[in-house]
């Protein structure tokens, strides 16, 4: 199917029919976010300077990147008292807003919280499963133009919720600017202590600690690419959530959804950046017009509309398939981050839903809702990781490990079974640890 001019840009319209589609497809899903030599570079020096010469080296880097000019690591920190003001002098719109969500967050992720777990054997050996919170989680904050106080949420309430003793947070603030809606929620989220740096910098303090910094067990949260590359750097000497790409959106429409309904949630994913992804997937060719139009018409509305157009033309695409089985084995090929199923009985596709960050069910469950108060949480794979990922959690900030309590009649038992294993391996030291349990029946 020909792409078509909508409001000065090309529209990617795909067919499932068409011979080249496969080919297109490929195309508009190919985004590839690993940084290249020269930013790995750049990321590894500044790594290596936290590294060596910690607060000093955060000080100078914090001027150079966010023009501050300050004494030392107290002008970068703030305490839980400045959080509480920030929260409290918040209109009461925004307070009651935040807070709303706040508590939808943190019940959702109630919900999440596994059990510790023990069984007892015939012959009185225990066998079980222990579950530990971390001790201390560091949450990246986007800070500038990017500030986004549902991310804190997102990120601290888990955690929180998880039992991690300490929440470390750490946000950027150019040009001396705060943010006072991302330090209300980093108040609600019962985030411990702020500092105010960001980029590679604020990673490598976390991963390795400097003298104000405490090291953490586990850094979350979004970035640029230099807070990318610096996590997957990183990775190994702390643990990391995921290496994000830009924002997804894959709406499957049976054709009764309001076009117009269906274009602002297109475009709800578009604006974020000009990478983001929005793609709607249909089999009634008259129901794809109407949203093509509704995009035209609505388009130069929005305080965004650069970014979305820029987005929409580059990533996002409408593709008519032939009927609802194959819209879904197209979702399943994509594996979005967010998915709609704005059809009439959306409980009826679930089942053959295999891949997908976070599902949207039904014509009234905009996307928007799940990313600042529904309650699951809005931190979810990306880029076709949905195959093999799942959205943040509170099982992100908890360790299992296993429990194995043996009794004398266990020990014996199972000291046979792993002798006869371990002299197979030739692993002669494991087999006479196992057998010195072995009662000697002579």
């Amino acid at each position: 199917m020909a792409e078509r001019a909508t409001a000065n840009f090309t529209l990617s319209r795909l067919d499932t029919r068409e011979a080249d589609f496969e080919a297109r497809l490929d195309a508009l899903l190919d985004w590839e976010g690993v940084s290249d030599a020269e930013v790995q570079a750049r990321v590894a020096s500044i790594i290596q300077a936290v590294r060596a010469r910690g607060d000093a080296a955060l000080v100078e880097l914090t001027a150079r990147f966010d023009r501050l000019s300050v004494d030392g690591m107290a002008s970068l920190t703030l305490s839980a008292e400045r959080l509480a003001e920030a929260y409290e002098g918040l209109p009461e719109a925004q307070r009651e807003a935040l807070r709303h969500a706040a508590e939808r967050v943190r019940a959702y992720h109630q919900h999440q919280k596994p059990e510790s777990w023990q069984y007892t054997e015939a012959d009185g050996t225990v066998l079980g499963q222990k579950i530990t919170p971390l001790d201390r989680a560091g949450i990246y904050v986007p800070g500038g133009k990017a500030a986004y106080p549902s991310s804190v949420l997102m990120n601290a309430i888990p955690a929180h919720v998880a039992g991690v003793n300490e929440i470390i947070m750490v946000v950027p603030t150019p040009d001396g600017v705060l943010n006072e809606l991302v330090l209300a929620a980093a108040h609600l989220a019962g985030v411990d202590r702020v500092f105010t740096v960001g980029g590679a910098q604020a990673v490598a303090a976390l991963a390795y600690g400097t003298e104000s910094v405490p090291r953490v067990d586990k850094i979350v949260g979004p970035g640029n690419i230099y807070v990318a590359t610096a996590k997957r750097a990183v990775f190994g000497q702390v643990g990391i959530d995921m290496i994000a790409g830009p924002s997804e959106i894959l709406v499957v429409s049976d054709g009764g959804t309001d076009p117009e309904w269906l274009a602002m949630d297109l475009f709800s994913q578009a604006e974020h950046d000009e990478d983001a992804q929005a793609i709607l997937v249909s089999w009634d060719d008259a129901h794809l017009d109407a949203v093509e139009a509704a995009i035209e018409r609505l388009l130069p509305t929005l305080e965004r509309e650069a970014i979305i157009r820029q987005s929409l033309q580059a990533r996002g695409a409408l593709i008519r398939c032939r009927d609802r089985d194959e819209a879904l084995a197209l979702t399943n090929r994509i594996a979005p981050e967010h998915l709609e199923l704005s059809v009439a009985e959306p409980d009826a596709l679930l089942a053959q839903v295999r891949h997908a960050g976070a599902i949207f069910m039904g014509r009234y469950t905009a996307e928007a809702l799940g990313d600042y108060c529904a309650g699951p949480n809005h931190v979810l794979p990306t880029s076709g990781t949905a195959r093999f990922s799942s959205p943040l959690g509170v099982y992100d900030f908890q360790k299992r490990s296993s429990l194995i309590h043996c009794s004398a009649e266990g020990a014996a038992s199972l000291g046979q079974t792993a002798s006869v294993l371990a002299r197979g391996e030739s692993l002669t030291a494991h087999a006479r640890s196992a057998e010195s349990r072995i009662p000697d029946t002579d």
